[in-house]
């Protein structure tokens, strides 16, 4: 008698379905790692954009800011890292006696370059869940479309054909199909909501810098 169990069809399947399932289980794996690594960086990431916002307008000396981050051992990322960086070279290009609006457009260009990096941090890997929401299908239909040629073909010597000789073969290669959807849809879920989180992320890093531009502008027009 056929072993119809799930783990039975997986093994009585024939190898091509076995590593169509195996890449798809991988791959399966794989996403679910890199979603737990990610939710938790842009959790971080959006604690301490608040934490940071609620210090920076709190009426902070900057310089007195800059030195806390800067005295820090630990490495600084997203709308710190953009302070830091946009504050270093203000500081920088206005003790080489540049005038206000190049110190000012030194200290935005140096933002800019500083956010780039964090928004690449934070898009970093979601191309691979992409990937495999709309691979993973394909596939899986794949393993599919070669396990029912299999069993098609298993008949081909036969002169009667009934469906409890075809149905265990259909059965197993279906396995792919689900696996494949069961892969699929969790990435695509994941990288649709970690989009949508990056670009309020990036939405924020890009309002900030555009406000601190601002005090910069005002700070170097101020009389020394």
């Amino acid at each position: 008698m056929n072993d119809t169990s799930l783990l039975g069809l997986v093994a009585n399947a024939s190898i091509p379905v076995q590593l169509v399932l195996v890449i798809l289980l991988f791959a399966s794996i794989f996403s679910w790692a890199l979603m737990y690594v990610k939710r938790g960086y842009i959790k971080q990431g959006q604690a301490e954009a608040t934490t940071f916002e609620g210090r920076f307008w709190s009426g902070i000396n900057l310089t007195d800011l800059f030195a806390q981050l800067s005295g820090r051992q630990e490495k600084r990322f997203g709308m710190e890292a953009i302070f830091e960086s946009g504050f270093r070279e203000f500081a920088r290009a206005r003790k080489a006696e540049l005038d206000d609006s190049s110190v000012v457009r030194s200290a935005h260009r140096a933002m800019k370059v500083a956010m780039s990096r964090e928004v690449e941090m934070l898009d970093s890997n979601l191309s691979f869940l992409a990937t495999v929401g709309s691979v993973s299908p394909y596939v899986g239909l794949f393993g599919t479309v070669w396990g029912i040629m299999e069993s098609f073909r298993g008949l081909a010597g036969v002169q009667q054909a009934t469906m409890a000789m075809v149905a265990p073969g259909i059965s197993e290669a279906l396995i792919a199909t689900a696996m494949g959807l069961l892969a699929a849809i969790p990435a695509v879920i994941a990288y649709n909501k970690f989009a949508n989180e990056v670009d309020s992320m990036v939405i924020r890093y890009e309002n900030f810098l555009e406000e601190f531009t601002g005090i910069l502008q005002r700070q170097a027009q101020a009389p020394s």
